[in-house]
C-alpha cells in the first residue's frame, strides 16, 4: 500500500505485476497469492489499476475511515509522534494526548491538549479504540491495563518491555534500541544476509 501511494503520488494510472512485485522485493506469485485470498485484482496484460488497488486496500486493512487515536506519555519520543505526518497517510489522526506529569498537563502539543492520565476513563466515551503507548517500562503495564479498561482494543507499544493484555486487545509492540541492535550482525566481517533490505 505504502508503495502503491508514492506511485499515484508521481502520476502513474498502473503498473504490470512484474514491474510491481520486483519494486516491492517479493515473488509475484506470493503477491498474485496474497491479493487473490481477498478477491480479483488486476487484469491480464494490464496489470493494476493503482488508485483502484489502493481503494481495495484500504478496505481489506480497514483504513477507510479515519482512525481516532490517543497517545500516552508526552516526553521526547511522544511528542515526536504527535509531529509524525505519516500517520495521516494511514487515515489514523492522534486526536487526544495524556501524561501524568503535571509541568505538562493543560499543554499543547501540535494543536493537541496534554490531558491528565486520569482522564483515560473517558477514551470509550469519545470513540477512541486505539492508542499508542510511549512511557516508561516501569508504568507500561498499568497504563496498557488502564488502557483496556477504557475499552480501547489496540495498542502500539513503544516502551521495552513484555506486556499482557487480554486476547481481544491487539498489542504491537516495537522496542526501537533493540531493532537497531539487528544491524552489526550485517556489518562489514558479519555473516551477511542474503536480504539487505529486510523488513522487520
Amino acid at each position: 500500500m505504502r508503495h502503491l501511494q508514492v506511485l499515484a503520488k508521481d502520476g502513474r494510472a498502473s503498473i504490470r505485476s512484474a514491474e510491481f512485485t520486483e519494486s516491492l522485493g517479493v515473488r509475484s506469485a506470493q503477491v498474485r497469492k496474497d491479493l487473490a485470498y481477498f478477491g480479483s485484482f488486476g487484469k491480464p496484460g494490464v496489470g493494476y489499476d493503482i488508485r483502484k488497488l489502493l481503494e481495495q486496500l484500504r478496505q481489506i486493512l480497514k483504513l477507510k475511515h479515519v482512525n481516532r487515536t490517543a497517545i500516552v506519555g508526552v516526553g521526547d519520543l511522544g511528542s515526536a509522534l504527535i509531529r509524525y505526518p505519516g500517520f495521516s497517510r494511514f487515515s489514523f489522526e492522534i486526536v487526544a494526548a495524556f501524561d501524568n506529569d503535571h509541568e505538562k498537563v493543560g499543554q499543547t502539543r501540535d494543536n493537541i491538549l496534554v490531558e491528565d492520565i486520569s482522564e483515560l476513563k473517558t477514551l470509550k466515551k469519545r470513540g477512541i479504540k486505539l492508542a499508542i503507548m510511549a512511557v516508561p517500562a516501569r508504568a507500561a503495564q498499568r497504563v496498557a491495563d488502564d488502557l483496556v479498561k477504557a475499552g480501547v482494543v489496540g495498542i502500539l507499544n513503544f516502551a521495552p518491555c513484555y506486556l499482557t493484555v487480554p486476547k481481544k486487545i491487539k498489542l504491537i509492540s516495537v522496542d526501537i534500541a533493540m531493532y537497531l541492535a539487528y544491524l552489526p550482525y550485517y556489518l562489514p566481517g558479519s555473516m551477511k544476509s542474503k536480504n539487505r533490505n529486510e523488513v522487520l
